[in-house]
């Protein structure tokens, strides 16, 4: 009886096919160079939580507003400015952050333009919240009121959403977080 030998190699003397090595590894590979690209601590922070927040529900509000014959009041006009103005500006900052753009783009100052950004988005949503609040005609039964009243809703919750954005980008802008043992001075 023969010894079994002590090392055992694995391997097989057939070479892959190449389109088994392109097929497998190609999809990982791009995967993998997506990830590296993207700041993937971004989007578990509370401000990237908060802009998905805006982006989906901003859609849904100037949806609704869309959905109606805006045209017939003015004021709608507005309403739908404001809306898809900053679904449109949020996604492109949204989309910069994400691919760090911030470190590529060094001579912008990014929390000082996030914050304003954030401040003008939210007076820009409470007025535009308002105007459509203010044109809903709650005993009045036409066939698009609840339309523009579930708008004025979302309209709110949207302002809302952007003024806690300001608020944390205000924190991050000030530097140092919010933390109170920072600003301790030992005596």
């Amino acid at each position: 009886m023969a010894d079994f030998p002590s090392k055992v190699t694995t391997e097989t003397s057939s070479t892959p096919t190449q389109s088994s090595q392109q097929g497998g590894n190609s999809l990982r590979g791009l995967t993998a160079s997506v990830t590296n690209i993207m700041d993937m601590s971004f989007i578990r922070s509370i401000p990237a939580i908060l802009m998905m927040v805006e982006i989906c529900l901003g859609l849904i509000h100037w949806a609704l507003i869309a959905s109606t014959p805006y045209t017939t009041i003015p004021a709608y006009g507005w309403v739908m400015f404001v809306a898809v103005t900053l679904w449109i500006l949020t996604t492109i900052l949204f989309l910069m952050i994400l691919f760090s753009a911030q470190q590529e783009i060094t001579f912008i100052p990014w929390p000082l333009t996030v914050m304003v950004y954030n401040a003008a988005a939210t007076v820009l949503y409470l007025t535009a919240f308002l105007t459509n609040a203010s044109t809903v005609h709650p005993f009045q039964y036409f066939n698009f009121d609840g339309h523009l009243g579930a708008a004025a809703f979302f309209g709110a919750v949207v302002t809302v959403a952007y003024g806690a954005s300001a608020f944390f980008s205000y924190l991050d802008w000030k530097g140092d977080g919010g933390n109170a043992a920072t600003n301790t001075v030992p005596t």
